[in-house]
């Protein structure tokens, strides 16, 4: 048994049960070890979340980094942002989950820190958003808004997308971006957003 299985099966538990409804018992039996020997490898719930939540983050940062980064046109980086996205959600649904919907459950220092590697993660997303609005590739005049109103959409796939589904997760990316790239392009008419 290692610390990343416990992370796993915590994330998936936590997703089930919510933060507050699970307990380390709950983990222990998951991962087929006793209580006191859980101990071992974690200190406390907190550790475990803040484990989880972490981990969740790094990835993406990872993921989108070079994206954002690249000299890539800005709506083909947003393109290639949410199939990423979308993708990695899919993946690992329960990391996804956890993420997206118990951050609140940290201790205020650890919450601190959290938020901050939110922040790096969404000025990424403002980065491409951004620079499709300098490159005339984005009508819209409010990136922070913009980049919320991109990541809500995906985000709240989370509570309604099923694999098996309608969609695949590629598929699902690909109709997000058209919405969303259809809707920031500059307008013929005239009328700006």
């Amino acid at each position: 048994m290692n610390k990343s299985e416990i992370i796993q099966a915590a994330a998936q538990i936590f997703r089930e049960k919510g933060y507050h409804g699970a307990s380390m018992q709950d983990i222990a039996d998951a991962v087929g070890l006793q209580k006191a020997s859980l101990y071992h490898h974690v200190a406390s719930k907190q550790e475990i979340l803040g484990e989880i939540l972490d981990q969740a983050l790094d990835r993406l940062i990872s993921d989108l980094d070079p994206i954002a980064n690249s000299k890539l046109p800005a709506d083909e980086r947003l393109r290639q942002a949410v199939r990423l996205y979308l993708l990695r959600m899919a993946e690992n649904a329960d990391l996804a989950a956890v993420l997206l919907l118990e951050y609140r459950s940290l201790e205020p220092p650890q919450r601190a820190e959290h938020i901050q590697r939110r922040d790096r993660y969404e000025g990424l997303w403002r980065k491409i958003i951004r620079e499709g609005i300098a490159e005339g590739l984005f009508a819209s005049s409010d990136e922070m808004t913009t980049t919320f109103a991109l990541l809500g959409v995906q985000n709240w796939s989370i509570t309604w997308y099923r694999p098996g589904g309608r969609y695949s997760p590629g598929q699902l990316a690909d109709l997000f971006a058209d919405l969303f790239l259809e809707g920031l392009r500059p307008r013929t008419d005239g009328v700006t957003a």
